[in-house]
């Protein structure tokens, strides 16, 4: 298992936490695999800043290589952990 750290744009790290967004898709140069953990750190590209919101996510089942899914993509199912720091600095 390795943790991720990753930045998260606020439009998608609030659908995650509305429980509306369950996957992640990314390019692959970490090496993603299926109970890996993705530390998600809210990052404002406006302000280019983070903004001190964080959420840990596990990754579930991992689609790479096939239809729909570019190569060196993969697209995560993403399952919430409980660990989410909602704190703004």
């Amino acid at each position: 298992m390795k943790i991720h750290d990753l930045k998260c744009w606020p439009q998608y790290f609030e659908a995650i936490l509305e429980g509306k967004k369950t996957f992640e898709v990314r390019y692959n140069d970490r090496g993603y695999e299926e109970g890996d953990v993705l530390l998600l750190q809210e990052y404002d590209m406006r302000e280019m800043r983070y903004t001190g919101r964080s959420m840990k996510m596990l990754v579930g089942y991992i689609l790479q290589s096939d239809v729909g899914v570019r190569p060196g993509w993969v697209a995560m199912t993403i399952i919430p952990t409980g660990n989410a720091c909602l704190e703004r600095r």
